[in-house]
């Protein structure tokens, strides 16, 4: 199976394609869809590929205790873990209403299915791709049947052993080849000592067939960076138009400028990792007309003369004349003319057939 596919509707991710930059608007909204659509629009404005939300249907993700318990933190919208979570959770409706709007902005729109029946309504809702939180990756009756729908398939891996991980890949890949890994620590905000990014080598060597990316949650843009350096194909961050505001996830999240950073980073680490083959460039002509060195005579060579290494040596030469690296194929080799000191040894001085003199 090829390492890359179809993530979007013609978008293709892995291999040689440009890494798919997610915005992860999460529930940074604040339960404002007018917030939301700016979010959406800061996405796009800032080059991301694809603004991604968080929805679940409460009651099933979460059992009636866990929502009446109380939450008085100071990221609390309600009195309870339900009034709170109820607060930021957009309706039916209102998701069909942002997926419009991204869509007349020109911005992929998805969302990451927290429970089974809101992978239902995502299915429904005929979004491009699923992404799974970290949360569900051991969840492997929800990744079986989101697996069976034959979406495109994001999911993390926060929280979670190599083992567990060979077990998602496993139960994922048997149902659905069209899927990526990110590597992930659910830590909000990250400390770099925490990040392990050589993960994505390991995930790399375990999953071959498959691209892998990488979801943050650190300040700043650089770990990310480094992350598309080391080969991931998917990079996923939250985002925010104000790290101030009320809610947990903010903290962790990059700005509108710090977004469009990471983009403009990421694009220019892409271009700079070019191809694997190695060979003197285009660009490179000029400092090689004007520096490169080549083979000169150390000594007066008289016309007729066997060359040996001792009466060569290699300069910056005007004319320039036989490339240093071919030194050591000139000893043997006979003067057709007499090699004044200092002078080039160029291809017309040389006997024409190129083999070494015999003696």
């Amino acid at each position: 199976m090829p390492l890359e596919f179809e993530l979007c509707p013609g978008r293709m991710i892995g291999g040689n394609h440009p890494c798919f930059i997610i915005a992860e608007i999460g529930q940074n909204h604040q339960g404002d869809l007018d917030i939301a659509k700016k979010m959406i629009k800061m996405a796009k404005d800032c080059g991301a590929d694809c603004a991604k939300f968080q929805k679940s249907e409460l009651e099933h993700k979460f059992n009636r205790r866990a929502l009446e318990r109380p939450y008085t933190s100071q990221h609390s919208w309600g009195k309870t873990y339900g009034e709170h979570k109820r607060h930021l959770e957009f309706s039916h409706q209102q998701y069909r209403e942002l997926q419009k709007y991204a869509e007349e902005v020109g911005i992929f729109f998805t969302a990451s299915g927290m429970d089974e029946m809101a992978v239902e309504f995502l299915h429904e809702l005929n979004v491009p791709f699923f992404k799974v939180g970290s949360g569900d990756t051991n969840n492997f009756p929800y990744l079986e049947k989101t697996a069976k729908k034959g979406r495109p398939m994001v999911v993390s891996s926060g929280m979670q052993s190599m083992e567990t991980m060979r077990r998602v890949y496993k139960t994922v890949k048997e149902h659905n080849r069209n899927f990526a890994i990110l590597q992930c620590t659910s830590a909000y905000p990250l400390e770099a000592k925490d990040v392990h990014l050589r993960v994505i080598t390991e995930y790399q060597k375990e999953f071959p067939d498959i691209p892998i990316g990488y979801s943050g949650h650190e300040s700043g843009v650089h770990v990310s960076v480094a992350a598309v350096a080391l080969g991931a194909k998917v990079i996923e961050r939250h985002v925010t138009l104000d790290k101030r505001w009320k809610g947990s996830d903010h903290a962790a999240s990059l700005e509108p400028q710090e977004l469009q950073e990471l983009v403009a980073s990421v694009r220019l680490v892409e271009a700079a990792l070019g191809s694997p083959a190695k060979s003197m460039l285009a660009c490179e002509r000029p400092c090689h007309d004007k520096l490169g060195k080549s083979v000169v005579a150390r000594v007066r060579i008289p016309s007729g003369s066997v060359l040996t290494l001792e009466q060569l040596v290699v300069k910056v030469a005007e004319p320039p004349g036989v490339p240093a690296e071919d030194i050591f194929q000139l000893v043997g080799r006979r003067v057709t003319q007499e090699v004044d000191q200092d002078q080039s040894l160029t291809p017309e001085l040389l006997d024409g057939d190129g083999k070494k003199a015999k003696c």
